[in-house]
């Protein structure tokens, strides 16, 4: 008997109505252009604060490479009020605790907290942002900081050495050829200038998105908002990111040496931005090909013919066209072209044949069901309603991606399959012990 899979978009619906919807997100504006984000959820006694900095590596130039992944560091060394250590040691002191991470495209702080230390997680963020020490002592120790990070990661991380020199091949002339840690030459060579003007810039309250979720209430928000946030002043707009990278019109290819077991392989294929109609499609295609030991990938390669050890994809949010990137690690006495090979003949038979029905509400309902995972807890849904304010221009976007998944159809994947893939389109990265001479 052939197995159904119910469709749980309707199931997906009706339990959202009794979680979150998109009135329940409550946003305003303060006067310098900081947009704030609350929803009230009282299920546990805590609350969390997502501050999204527009700004990652692609808002820099060749010579401050690195810089927005040195102030997510610099950010936690103190302030006028709350001097070295004492950002940690004071959350940490009201039961909090923090995190922070930047990419290409945004650099995102998050804080965690009983609700009764509201207050307090205000005063700390405002803290830094209105009057975070640069001071020279501090930038030295902390570049040496992450100096050792950038070593020690190409050192012991095959996937970055590979990732590092793949993105700079298929990214020419767009800043997502350098990596986000930065180019070590630059690392050295920030001057106390490039500092000062660079946060000034970028971590003004005109260029941050601040969700706040938990048991906290709409106008005291507000009000502490209005109190610590506001009378930071706004900064001009900065500058647009204008580069776009030109159309590939022929395969790229780059090998890297390192001592490793067996080859690894990455190959990356441009594709749109999150904004862009076919998103939903490639983030379908991605979950077909890679998601779980069923997928395409897995089944054939790890399972069937055991030509890897481990495989899967990544098209992750981004403000400019970016890669739809596939990784492998081939299995012992495997010739990473054999590799290869039998990864495009899995990508032709969607090109040619598409995939199944049963294939693609597979997937749709891993999607919404994951998704609902996701909203059911204050920590999702901060980040899931920051993610789309961010990426998509609107967080109500968040409330329609249930639709947005459930509208593709098999033809929708098969088309992007077919647009996007093609040879002279992608950058292949191989990572192995010997090179060929």
């Amino acid at each position: 008997m052939k197995k159904m899979i119910f469709p749980l978009l309707i199931l997906f619906s009706f339990s959202m109505k009794g979680q979150m919807k998109a009135d329940d997100v409550k946003t305003f504006t303060l006067t310098n252009g900081m947009k704030i984000l609350v929803v009230e959820d009282f299920s546990i006694p805590n609350a969390n604060m997502y501050l999204f900095y527009k700004v990652g590596s692609r808002n820099e130039h060749q010579g401050i490479t690195g810089l927005s992944h040195f102030f997510e560091h610099m950010m936690f060394n103190g302030a006028k009020k709350y001097g070295p250590k004492l950002f940690d040691r004071t959350m940490e002191f009201n039961g909090g605790s923090n995190n922070a991470y930047t990419t290409e495209n945004v650099t995102v702080y998050t804080d965690w907290f009983p609700a009764s230390a509201t207050e307090t997680i205000f005063d700390l963020e405002s803290d830094r942002i209105a009057n975070l020490s640069i001071d020279p002592k501090v930038v030295e120790s902390e570049r040496g900081v992450v100096l050792s990070e950038r070593s020690t990661g190409l050192e012991n991380s095959p996937w970055r050495l590979l990732s590092q020199s793949m993105q700079a091949t298929a990214f020419q002339e767009h800043p997502y050829h350098w990596p986000v840690i930065g180019y070590e030459d630059d690392m050295k060579n920030w001057t106390q200038q490039d500092l000062e003007l660079y946060f000034k810039t970028y971590y003004a309250p005109n260029n941050c998105v601040v969700v706040i979720s938990g048991a906290v209430k709409f106008e005291e928000i507000k009000k502490l908002a209005k109190q610590y946030f506001e009378p930071i002043p706004a900064q001009p707009t900065p500058p647009v990111v204008h580069i776009v990278e030109p159309k590939q019109t022929g395969e790229r290819r780059i090998t890297v040496q390192k001592d490793v077991a067996t080859p690894y392989l990455m190959i990356g294929y441009h594709t749109p931005e999150s904004k862009n109609e076919d998103y939903y499609a490639l983030n379908i295609l991605s979950a077909v090909l890679s998601n779980g030991n069923s997928s395409r990938l897995y089944a054939s390669l790890v399972d069937k013919q055991q030509l890897a050890t481990q495989v899967f994809t990544e098209y992750g949010d981004s403000f400019d066209p970016t890669l739809f990137s596939i990784y492998a690690v081939a299995n012992k006495d495997i010739n990473e072209s054999d590799l290869e090979n039998a990864i495009y003949a899995e990508i032709e038979k969607i090109q040619k044949d598409g995939i199944t029905e049963n294939e693609l509400q597979k997937i749709k309902n891993q999607k919404l069901m994951e998704f609902y995972g996701q909203v059911e807890t204050i920590n999702g849904k901060s980040r899931n309603i920051g993610t789309y304010e961010v990426f998509f221009g609107d967080y109500k976007k968040m409330f329609n991606a249930p639709a947005d998944f459930n509208k593709i159809t098999v033809a929708d994947v098969q088309k992007v399959a077919q647009k996007y893939f093609a040879k002279s389109n992608r950058t292949v990265g191989v990572l192995k012990t010997n090179v060929e001479n």
